[in-house]
């Protein structure tokens, strides 16, 4: 057996994981209580915005998807959309070339708090104050915060105190976030009271209470505040004050929807996905690379095995950049068909790929950014395009990082949260909640959180499948997974980490399902605390839209003999310290014994399972 930080949790009643304790410890309190697990995971996400602010927060969005008792995968879309004036031509109109990565012009129609509360009325069953009281009550009393959120808070410091007053009012000065020392963003908890008291106010019925509480915050006092704080002007990362576009029809206007997830067979396993709005099909997309695999023979961490995977990981980003989007449709049948996955499979060579190079599933040659154009090309310096430099073997005498670095203007190369919750009703759900970072816009005076900044992921040349248009969402990194056994669904999983999370996740999926193609184990906490890699041979998904051709960064546990044999093949190998790749969770429902499993990352010491 592998070694592993922590047990698998096992148990039969209800299991959580997610990338912070006091959320893991707010769910399972709601399970324990005879809460389902949508209720558990609504008081989970709502805790998530006050504990992890730097990683998400209200006006930022969500995907989930949720096993209902057993029942088919749903995907909810917490993913809004650009507001009716931000067309692609008014942003160059301002001399831009693509969407900053901070400030107004990138936020798009908030659509986590929706997608929540509409989760909440459609598959949970306890009342809104009860789902927010564990959130109020750390955002009023306060709580330890982990220390990536002063880290974050320091990287902004001047922006605050320069530009961003109402951050620096919360965020700088005695009060702000300290490790060891509580906490408190007190003008948060007062909105939460009084959208509870806007919707008790509308009559004792449960659900009457949830849709008065999405009108509130769609038509309401919320939603005044958040576009009085997007028409203002805002420094922004591209150096320039800019106000946005958000406005009080784009907020009333918009609600969060139930969809069909895309699916992919590979054996008895059916993994299901967010569509192309989101970069779930990467994750296809590589299991379709596979072809007829051995599961039970199948070793990850094979060097020849983690070549091809790097590869195909290649292959299916460079489709992502090309053909994923909402501003267009996207023909994933013909993405995901067998012959295409024969197609790009024989591109794959025993020598590492330095070349940038989406295929053509439908028979026409993508037509692609410009910026993209320019950035593979080499026009772009790596340095003004976010690149990382030259790879070097780093080994950190300290802690591993758990988050990218944040620029001093805010930008962020790409974080977030995960959840995962199964309840003893068999009801599954994975959620990776996002945005509205504390770096990504100003705190709205009165609200206690910023506004998004989603709208960066999407282009300003017209005509391509993710072109800023108005009603259509930015195609997100965001990416929570599903996998089902034989029909039954079995697995909920994910992780933060922008373009690194259809990585991160195949490889724990890859783990799991070779594992119990040999023996039936489903080893959650030894898949994920297996060492792991990624790439960054593909268009970073955050301003300033990077490229890194050839690169593969692997934690150090990697052993030499391999770190060897990839360089020998071509890759450019850069060394990261040795619990520096994935930030994993997962809950599980054993298909042969019905157990209910649990386990989240040691990375950064913050993520934690809990059940029983």
């Amino acid at each position: 057996m592998a070694f592993t930080t922590r047990p698998t949790l096992q148990g039969t009643f209800g299991m959580v994981g997610s990338t912070h304790w006091l959320a893991s410890a707010t769910a399972m309190s709601v399970l324990e209580r005879g809460g389902r697990a949508a209720d558990a995971a609504v008081a989970a996400a709502f805790v998530l915005h006050v504990v992890e602010p730097h990683l998400n927060g209200p006006a930022g969005e969500v995907p989930l998807i949720i096993s209902v008792e057993g029942g088919e995968p749903q995907v909810l879309c917490g993913q809004g959309v650009a507001p009716a004036g931000a067309t692609a031509g008014r942003y160059r109109e301002l001399g831009l070339d693509i969407v900053p990565g901070t400030g107004p012009l990138a936020a798009p129609v908030p659509g986590a708090v929706d997608a929540w509360l509409l989760l909440l009325r459609d598959h949970g069953t306890w009342t809104l104050r009860d789902v927010l009281e564990h959130a109020i009550g750390l955002a009023e009393h306060g709580h330890s915060p982990v220390p990536q959120v002063a880290a974050t808070v320091a990287s902004v410091r001047d922006l605050f105190a320069e530009h961003w007053t109402s951050s620096a009012e919360l965020y700088l000065g005695a009060d702000g976030p300290t490790p060891g020392r509580l906490f408190r963003n007190r003008d948060l908890a007062r909105t939460w009271q009084r959208l509870v008291a806007e919707a008790e106010a509308a009559g004792p019925d449960r659900e009457t209470q949830i849709e008065a509480a999405r009108r509130t915050w769609r038509e309401g006092f919320v939603a005044e505040a958040l576009v009085a704080a997007a028409a203002t002007e805002t420094q922004d990362s591209s150096g320039t004050p800019h106000a946005g576009y958000l406005s009080g029809d784009d907020l009333a206007g918009w609600e969060a929807t139930w969809e069909q997830p895309v699916t992919f067979q590979l054996g008895d396993w059916t993994v299901a996905k967010a569509g192309a709005w989101s970069q779930g099909p990467v994750m296809l997309q590589q299991l379709a690379l596979l072809g007829d695999v051995d599961l039970a023979g199948l070793d990850v961490d094979d060097p020849a095995t983690l070549h091809r995977l790097v590869e195909g990981t290649k292959l299916a980003m460079a489709d992502r950049d090309a053909w994923y989007g909402d501003a267009a449709p996207v023909d994933l049948d013909a993405l995901l068909s067998t012959g295409y996955a024969e197609q790009r499979r024989a591109l794959i060579s025993e020598h590492a790929s330095t070349e940038w190079r989406p295929g053509a599933p439908s028979g026409q040659q993508a037509r692609v950014a410009e910026h993209i154009r320019r950035v593979v090309a080499g026009e772009v310096s790596r340095e003004l395009a976010g690149g990382v430099g030259e790879p070097t073997t780093q080994h950190s005498d300290g802690p591993d990082p758990v988050a990218p670095p944040v620029d001093a203007d805010g930008t962020t190369r790409g974080d977030t949260c995960h959840l995962d919750v199964v309840d003893r009703w068999g009801t599954m759900i994975s959620a990776t909640p996002s945005g509205g970072w504390l770096q990504s816009n100003p705190v709205v005076p009165g609200l206690g959180f910023p506004l998004g900044n989603r709208l960066q992921m999407a282009w300003l040349d017209d005509g391509l499948p993710n072109t800023l248009t108005p009603g259509r969402r930015p195609r997100t990194t965001l990416t929570p997974s599903l996998a089902s056994y034989q029909g039954r669904p079995t697995i909920a999983f994910g992780t933060p980490g922008g373009d690194q999370q259809d990585q991160w996740s195949t490889h724990l999926l890859l783990r799991l399902l070779a594992g119990f193609a040999r023996d039936r184990s489903l080893d959650l906490q030894g898949a994920i605390d297996a060492p792991n890699w990624h790439t960054n041979h593909l268009v970073n998904s955050f301003y300033p839209r990077g490229y890194e051709p050839a690169s593969l960064v692997l934690e150090s546990r990697v052993p030499e003999a391999t770190v060897a044999e990839l360089r020998r093949r071509g890759h450019q190998v850069a060394v990261g310290g040795a619990w520096s790749e994935g930030r994993l969770s997962a809950v599980a429902r054993h298909p042969d014994t019905g157990i209910l499993l649990a386990a989240a990352n040691p990375r950064g010491m913050q993520g934690y399972a809990a059940g029983r």
